[in-house]
Formats: structure tokens, sequence, C-alpha cells
């Protein structure tokens, strides 16, 4: 199957005859071929959507909302495909890919589009003085680039798309080249519910010929980035200079810290699906785990049972719980790390090469692997490995808890583990920090912001900040007779 990008409500050729293999990553099979698209097809897609952006604008907020619900229910009819596409090019087990991809991809479009109803398109106010009135208008910034990476191909592209078009702006999307399957699926989705044409465009490619002259075309007007944290510099380098609106969601090197008064069954069974969701391939992951020492034994007994108790394997079987990395390049990486953290004084408690059927066996496979003994300034300690690797440290006090998590150049999330709520919330406010999980994970809601601080990124989206991000506040001041 070879993919074709998406420009002014039509599937087209891109201009060249530059192709890259689409590879399943539990097999290591071809399965699709994706566009490595130019200057050029670039430069189509973003004209697409500058002619379109004055028409679409001039709908009212209402009108935004229903194409959004229409998107929502036409994907809705699509859950089973989403799943089982985003399971096959991703290598995750389909449970994942249904309950949380499928599911958050629709929830989404459904989400912003009542959010904008209820919120009369923005952030809308005024404010009264003594001879005159300030009214705030939110207005669309114009075209947007969306830029999404891998490990939550639809489930991301969807966060990005639904609060740009429903608040009047218009977009082209880059997803990985890697996993574009689910983004493809998404252009025949809106293609097929009549969004006018030029709205949403989609251009394949990689960050050299497609992402970079993206970010850096002068009719872009604003860039939503997710993905790593280099990536995302080069990013920043080629938009700022434009003034362009930016927002860059990117990598984590998270804490999970137990306390000795947290409820031990639960918390393990929560900074298991913590360290290890998705093959640890989200950037929320808490790749580290501080454990007070008062149960650092007993917590690290129950945690690598835990670990060793998931179901690796074929990500069609319901019962998978962990499937394959991404691809062969981010298993040597992550290969890389273990191996690090053993000439760094590290002991692998659990993890190596899982026993795989025959058919998978040139897939890219790493059991979940639990490292200790490692100094909390150690390289595999701080940097970020985005697999299933963790490290797991001892700690005495809240304070040096707090000292350790903050070790790092990152700063996206947290999780915080005791009974003890005050003090829960005492730890997760002194943690540089975008958000932190009291006696949860991952546990969302979507008004609330999502974001990082440090080399995690810059802005936040969700909610009012989504709605925010995606439109200029304009402020009109009327005199009074």
């Amino acid at each position: 199957m070879n993919l074709r990008n998406y420009v002014n409500g039509a599937f087209v050729n891109h201009s060249n005859d530059k192709w890259m293999d689409v590879i399943e990553p539990a097999t290591g099979k071809t399965f699709a071929r994706v566009p490595l698209s130019s200057t050029d097809d670039v430069n189509h897609a973003v004209s697409a959507a500058k002619n379109a952006q004055p028409s679409w604008g001039a709908l009212s907020h209402l009108e935004r909302a229903d194409w959004l619900d229409k998107i929502a229910d036409a994907l809705e009819s699509r859950y089973e495909e989403i799943a089982a596409l985003e399971s096959r090019d991703t290598g995750k087990p389909i449970s994942l890919a249904r309950a949380v991809d499928a599911y958050r991809s629709v929830a989404n479009f459904r989400f912003f589009s009542g959010f904008i109803r209820e919120s009369h398109g923005g952030q809308r106010e005024r404010f009264e003085m003594e001879d005159s009135t300030n009214i705030v208008v939110p207005k669309a910034v114009g075209v947007g680039v969306l830029i999404t990476p891998w490990n939550l191909p639809l489930y991301l592209l969807s966060w990005k798309v639904a609060p740009a078009i429903g608040m009047g702006n218009t977009v082209v999307c880059k997803p990985s080249e890697l996993t574009p399957m689910t983004a493809d699926l998404l252009m025949d989705t809106i293609h097929k519910v009549g969004l006018p044409a030029g709205v949403v465009n989609l251009v394949h490619g990689d960050g050299a010929g497609a992402g970079g002259p993206l970010t850096a075309h002068p009719d872009v007007d604003l860039v939503s980035f997710t993905g790593g944290t280099d990536t995302g510099a080069k990013v920043a380098a080629a938009a700022s200079p434009m003034f362009k609106k930016l927002s860059l969601e990117l990598g984590g090197k998270n804490a999970s810290i137990v306390f000795d008064d947290c409820d031990m069954e639960r918390t393990v069974e929560g900074v298991t699906r913590a360290a290890f969701l998705n093959q640890g391939q989200v950037c929320l992951c808490g790749s580290r785990i501080l454990v007070q020492s008062g149960i650092y034994d007993d917590f690290i007994d129950a945690f690598v049972n835990s670990v060793e108790s998931m179901k690796i394997g074929d990500p069609t079987d319901e019962e998978t719980q962990l499937g394959a990395l991404i691809s062969a390049e981010h298993l040597v990486k992550v290969e890389g790390y273990v191996a690090l953290a053993k000439e760094e004084g590290g002991n692998v408690l659990t993890g190596g090469y899982p026993c795989i059927p025959k058919e998978f066996e040139n897939g890219n496979w790493l059991a979940p692997t639990v490292i200790s003994e490692l100094s909390p300034d150690s390289r595999c300690s701080t940097e970020e490995i985005f697999g299933p690797v963790v490290t797991i440290h001892r700690f005495e006090t809240e304070e040096e808890a707090v000292a350790i998590t903050n070790n790092t150049r990152y700063g996206l999330a947290g999780s915080v583990w005791t009974r003890d709520l005050e003090k829960g919330q005492r730890v997760a406010e002194n943690i540089d920090t975008g958000m932190v999980w009291v006696n949860t994970w991952l546990h969302r809601d979507l008004r609330a912001p999502f974001g990082g601080v440090k080399d995690s990124g810059v802005g936040r989206e969700g909610g009012r900040w989504s709605l925010g991000f995606f439109s200029e506040a304009m402020n009109i001041c009327v005199k009074h007779d």
C-alpha cells in the first residue's frame, strides 16, 4: 500500500519518487510505503490551508463545533479499525490501542466540540470602565502546522486538530513517518464527512523534507509540536525568528515517588503501569522510581514480581500487556542504555530478551527492565530512555526525594504515592514539573493544562489553554456616549 498526501480536499501524489517503508515493529515486515515529500509538497499544502482559512474562520463557533462532532461520529464508527491499525503500526497491544488510542481519538473531537460551545468560541470577556467597555474577542491565528510523534499517533493528532480547526484555523499535519497509517485514516474520515477543502491537509515525510520546510514556511502562523527535546529545539530555531506562535511538548524523565506510608498493593500496580505503559514509550512514563528506605526492600520484591508477571508478545493477543518497540534503531538505543547502566554500576534485577514465537523473532523486543544501585546522578537516571527501562532509588526524607526528582533537565510529569494527602500535595508542589499525580497516574481531565517546564517544553494544551493557543485575544474598547 502506497500512502498519499491529503491536500485541498483530495488525496494527491507527492512531487518526487522518494519513499520510505513502513515497518511492522512486532515482525520487522514492511506493510506500506510512505511518501518522502519535498518543499514543493509543503508549499502546495500551506497554500491550500491559507486559501481556505478566511471562509472557514468566518463560520460561527457553533458551526465549527458541529463539524468536530461529525468527525467524532465518523471516527467512532471506525473504532476497531483504528485500534487494529494503531497496534500494527506502533507494536502496542491491541487492548491498549483500543482503550487508549481509539478511545481518546474520538473523545478529543467530542471534548473540544463541547468545550467550544460552552465557552462561546473561547475566552470572551467584558471589562467595564466608567466611560467605556473593553470586549475581548478570540480570533483565529491563521495557518497552523501540527507535528506529531510515533508513540500515540492518532491520539495526539486529534488532540491538536480538534481545537485548531475548532477555533477557526486551517492546518497542515505532519505525522511521524514511522507511524503514518492512522493519520491517513483521519484524512479519509475527514474527506468522507465532507469537511471543506483545505481546512485540514496532510504532508507525509521526514524532518528534512517536510518538517523543516513546514516550520520555516513564511505563511505558517503557528506550530504545535510533540516529540523529542532535540527535535523540538530545531523546530523552535526555525519558527522563532518569524515570531510564530509555538507550543512544544517534549521529553520527560519523570519520577514516581513512593513513601513508606503508601498503600503497597495499589502503589505497585500504579507504578508498574506508569513505568511500562506502551513499552515505556510515553513521555509521561515514570522511568525513575524513588522509594523511601522503610519499605525499599519489600517494594522491590513486589514490584519485580509485578513486572515479571506482565505478558509480552503478540500485539493482536487480547491478553498481551507489552508489545514491541517502535523500530530496530530505537531498540539499539534502549539496549545501549541498559549496557551503560551496567557500566555505571547498576544491577539489572529483571529484563532482557523475552521468549517470542518464531513469527515475531525479527521484531523489536525487550522485556521490561528494572535497574537498581545506580547513582541518582548517573546518565541512565537523568537522561530520557523512552523504553521499557526504569531505575529505582532509595531515599530517606521528603527533601531528598524532591532533590533527586528535580535533578534532571526535564520537568514534564511525576507521581507521588502516600496515604498522607497533605504530604502528597506538599511534595508535588515542590517538584519542578508541569504535572503531578497523587496516588494515581495518567488520570486525565481534558479541561486541565498539559505541558512541562525546563527541557520538557513550552506552553500548555488542554481545555482553555488549547483554545488560547489556537487563537489570538483581540481587545475592542468602545467609548460610551
